[in-house]
């Protein structure tokens, strides 16, 4: 996927208009199609709301050859009059429980104006576009190029822009961090060693980028896609790994219209609609990534069965929506074991070169040292932990630019056997707890604010050094 934020402009009269010969799905069954592109919405009663967000006017489409990026684009704000509560969101969930994928949509888009978009991946995931479409308002849509899609993946996105008189805002991958991976372990690393260092790298990093431009975002997921990971999927949520704009856990929202839409509905919409589609999905494709870990499936597979079939089927998850991963023990208790002894078999984070790994006899002698060579920035931090995933980004970004300032960034995996010492000796209450240690002091100081970003740890540390 790669990242993309478009206005949408004028509203097609016509839902075919587009000129170019892309393969669409033929008409079938019976669909009395409305003659007005925009849907009336029944209307909904949101007296406990606690935000109220204007939308922006639609924009003229843009001419340039280059679309800024999701995380600098300088658009008009709408105006926000209090913060929303993660719990106002759980609520909300409830209310349009049994709301159409169309009123999810209007609302998405009528609460957050030009600071949500859509994630568009290529594939069935088009019925975003067309219900945003259908709502008459200006939307923004982004697409992850990892590099390594299929080409008919990207005649898709041609074909798409073409039909809505969109520009689609792509993300790409870091060029270096692509470089190292690929010369270190080869093009073809996650058929040994698994698919989350590649994604990580080629998606989640991206899209990580893009979601701090934006207060929510848009999903195409659904509780039947996954075995054993988007089963619970809410309509709307705060998301539970990445941060939006304003930095810190519970800055941005997450929708998901047709969670509750089973698969073959969301096909007789795209062939009632007559919009284009991935010519893939012909050829027995049904869940689109990556081309290296994407393949057919064949009647009676679940359509996850045709990405990384080499790895368990009910932790299928490239990252992107890492928080619908639940772990259980062997009883079936969900996140407990992992909590209490952090033995749980995930991979290790903030790996990166800027980064020191600090040992049980290393973080007590940092602690113990009453006059530094230089002040350190440290992390106590376990693997399992969502929030210490959603600032990985945030985290080595830091300890990139810190790089030759003199002041060294490391971390401590402090869960299993470390959390005992963890809590008495490093003031560990929760993950991630950030330390800062002076150079002339032999206490640390623990940061503390839930503000994870770039700007505000940067700030934190220019305060203390």
């Amino acid at each position: 996927m790669a990242l993309a934020f478009t206005s949408s402009t004028a509203i097609h009269t016509s839902l075919s208009s587009s000129s170019y010969e892309q393969p669409k799905v033929s008409q079938l069954g019976n669909f009395q199609l409305l003659d007005q592109p925009q849907i009336p919405l029944k209307a909904l009663n949101f007296s406990q709301r606690r935000c109220v967000v204007k939308p922006l006017n639609a924009e003229p489409k843009r001419n340039e050859s280059i679309v800024p990026s999701a995380a600098t684009i300088a658009a008009p704000l709408p105006e926000v009059e209090e913060k929303v509560e993660a719990e106002d969101y759980e609520k909300l969930a409830k209310e349009l429980e049994n709301a159409s994928p169309l009123e999810i949509m209007d609302k998405a888009l009528e609460n957050f104006g030009n600071d949500i978009a859509i994630a568009f991946s290529g594939a069935e995931d088009v019925a975003l576009i067309e219900y945003a479409h259908l709502t008459g308002r200006p939307f923004r849509v982004f697409s992850l190029d990892t590099g390594r899609l299929n080409p008919e993946t990207y005649q898709l996105f041609d074909a798409v822009e073409k039909h809505y008189g969109i520009r689609i805002e792509y993300m790409f991958p870091d060029a270096v961090e692509v470089q190292a991976l690929v010369r270190s372990k080869g093009l073809f690393s996650f058929y040994e060693d698994g698919h989350q260092e590649c994604c990580r790298v080629r998606k989640v990093r991206p899209l990580r980028r893009a979601l701090k431009g934006l207060r929510a975002w848009i999903t195409g997921q659904r509780k039947d896609q996954s075995p054993g990971t988007r089963s619970e999927i809410p309509v709307v949520q705060v998301d539970p790994v990445f941060e939006g704009l304003d930095g810190g856990i519970g800055s941005l929202v997450k929708w998901n219209p047709v969670a509750n839409v089973d698969g073959k509905d969301v096909w007789n919409f795209l062939r009632a609609m007559n919009v284009p589609v991935n010519s893939l999905h012909s050829k027995g494709y049904v869940s689109i990534g990556c081309e290296p870990c994407t393949r057919p499936v064949l009647p009676g597979q679940h359509e996850r069965e045709g990405r990384w079939w080499w790895e368990d089927a009910k932790a299928k998850e490239c990252g992107l929506h890492k928080g619908n991963i639940k772990d259980e023990n062997v009883n079936g208790n969900r996140n407990s074991a992992v909590q209490a002894n952090g033995s749980a078999n995930v991979a290790d984070i903030f790996d990166t070169k800027d980064i020191v790994t600090l040992s049980r006899p290393g973080i007590e002698n940092l602690l113990k040292l009453e006059d530094r060579r230089e002040p350190w920035l440290v992390v106590l931090y376990a693997p399992w932990c969502r929030f210490c995933q959603a600032m990985e980004g945030s985290y080595v970004e830091l300890a990139e630019k810190l790089e030759g300032s003199g002041v060294k960034i490391g971390k401590f995996r402090a869960d299993g056997e470390q959390k005992t010492f963890a809590q008495q000796e490093l003031q560990l209450g929760s993950f991630p707890t950030i330390l800062f240690f002076p150079k002339h002091s032999s206490q640390p100081i623990k940061y503390p604010s839930e503000k994870r970003d770039v700007d505000s740890l940067m700030a934190f540390v220019n305060a203390l050094r």
